[in-house]
């Protein structure tokens, strides 16, 4: 029986030699196709692209010979190359979408292929639940191998996405303070990208892991605190005030203060969004997944501009992006952009404008987070998974169907099923729960207004998944 591909939050993926064979690859590659030629019978083209995974070059290839058999046009980049570039790319070379073989942050033994629209945006629910029926009518042994001579163009994504940059992230602020940063691309798709556009405007870089490693050191190429002692270690010889840091397709972000502290990324977003209503003068709002800090809703009051809250998945805030709703959008899982930017995840533009704030400011992360926690604030937000045993599974399941009027001794304000379970309380705090839609684990996140508070929320979050 054909394995049955399923586009989640961000495409599909799986472990290679498991699910993620080259019979499926080609499966779902030829339903990619099929779609695209459905929606456009007119010479339809698509951008081809990869992280630097193993077999990502095989997989390319392959799927180009797969197109040209059922008239897509495959523009090849050659090079490995951010999620982001390729967002651009769509736009630029106004193609009917891409397809990127890469499974971002997941661990090296995982690939994927995610399908993006000519909007340079993730696709939506509706797209890719019309990709799956497609997929699942291929009947290989009738397509042939007619694709394998099929003429392809070989693209470089990389200038007109970094000459975009270059006009949204003030670098010459950044060469004026003198600063020096750490560039730390986790072996993975960005290399030659944040640190080669710092240096050519004369910024000094410094770069670890930049080469290619199709295992990643040995772990999921996340850009956590726990995985970064190379990069603050690079920062201490350097003297660097900042880290910046991108996972495998370099769409997910990690920053480190000058001190080697951590920046979670709930703060980093609040952080820029602050940022840029102070500098770029823009009068939209903000749009964030419901697990994602409330200290944005209290810069959007403050500032009196319109909160979006959404589900988790990137595609819901590209929407909000394409209509130009938002001055940022982003969620507390590294994932970020800006007005007038791709409608998709950048973990390199996070990290340039990280560092033109700190340039600009002449303050570390830390204290400018704190001075915004006296603008609004303080704010703590924790993210915890937890494994389910089948039995807690099936009872959790059905508890979260629930609309509970108490947590922990504390009034429930109000229930809110935009994704999960969340519950916000009468002080302020909140937590919610998530499913995950392919391991028996639940997510949970809690954020309340002071240290102490947190740590007794978030032991009481994990106790109500097991009561």
């Amino acid at each position: 029986m054909a394995t049955q591909i399923k586009f989640g939050t961000s495409g599909w993926r799986a472990i290679v030699a498991d699910e993620f064979t080259m019979e499926n690859v080609r499966r779902a590659v030829t339903g990619i196709g099929r779609y695209v030629a459905s929606r456009n019978p007119n010479n339809p083209k698509l951008l081809v692209g990869r992280d630097p995974r193993f077999m990502g070059e095989t997989f390319v290839a392959e799927a180009a010979g797969i197109l040209g058999h059922h008239g897509v046009k495959p523009l090849v980049i050659p090079e490995a190359a951010p999620t982001p570039a390729i967002a651009y790319g769509i736009v630029t070379r106004k193609t009917d979408g891409s397809i990127n073989f890469t499974a971002s942050h997941n661990p090296p033994e995982y690939n994927g292929i995610k399908f993006s629209t000519p909007d340079g945006a993730p696709a939506l629910p509706e797209v890719t639940k019309a990709i799956e029926q497609e997929i699942a009518a291929v009947n290989l042994s009738a397509t042939g191998d007619s694709g394998k001579n099929v003429s392809m163009e070989e693209v470089d994504v990389r200038p007109p996405y970094l000459k975009r940059l270059a006009e949204l992230v003030d670098l010459g602020a950044i060469k004026k303070s003198g600063i020096k940063v750490v560039f730390d691309p986790f072996w993975g798709a960005a290399r030659g990208y944040s640190d080669v556009l710092l240096r050519e405007n004369g910024v000094s870089v410094a770069t670890v892991h930049d080469y290619r490693d199709v295992l990643f050191g040995g772990h999921a190429p996340e850009p956590e605190g726990k995985l970064l002692d190379e990069c603050r270690a690079k920062m201490k010889e350097t003297g660097a005030a900042i880290g910046i840091c991108t996972d495998g397709d370099a769409d997910r972000f990690g920053i480190v203060d000058r001190n080697g502290t951590f920046i979670q990324p709930n703060y980093v977003i609040a952080l820029l969004f602050n940022y840029l209503l102070e500098t770029r003068g823009w009068r939209t709002g903000v749009g964030k997944s419901v697990a994602t800090t409330n200290m944005l809703n209290a810069i959007a009051e403050k500032n009196k501009l319109e909160l979006h809250e959404t589900p988790v998945g990137f595609k819901y805030i590209g929407e909000l992006i394409k209509q130009d709703k938002i001055t940022i959008g982003g969620e507390e899982s590294a994932g970020l952009t800006i007005r007038g930017h791709v409608p998709e995840k950048d973990g390199i533009i996070a990290g340039l404008l990280c560092c033109e704030m700190v340039a600009t400011r002449k303050k570390t992360l830390q204290e400018l987070l704190g001075e915004l926690f006296g603008k609004v604030g303080s704010f703590y937000p924790v993210r915890e998974n937890f494994r389910l045993t089948p039995e807690v599974k099936e009872k959790f399941t059905r508890k979260v169907t629930t609309d509970p009027t108490d947590f922990s001794g504390r009034k429930v304000a109000k229930v809110v099923r935009t994704d999960g379970l969340k519950l916000v309380l009468e002080d302020g705090s909140w937590v919610a729960y998530r499913m995950s839609g392919t391991e028996p684990v639940v997510r949970v996140y809690t954020e309340a207004r002071s240290e102490g508070d947190s740590a007794k929320l978030s032991e009481a979050a994990k106790q109500w998944v097991l009561q």
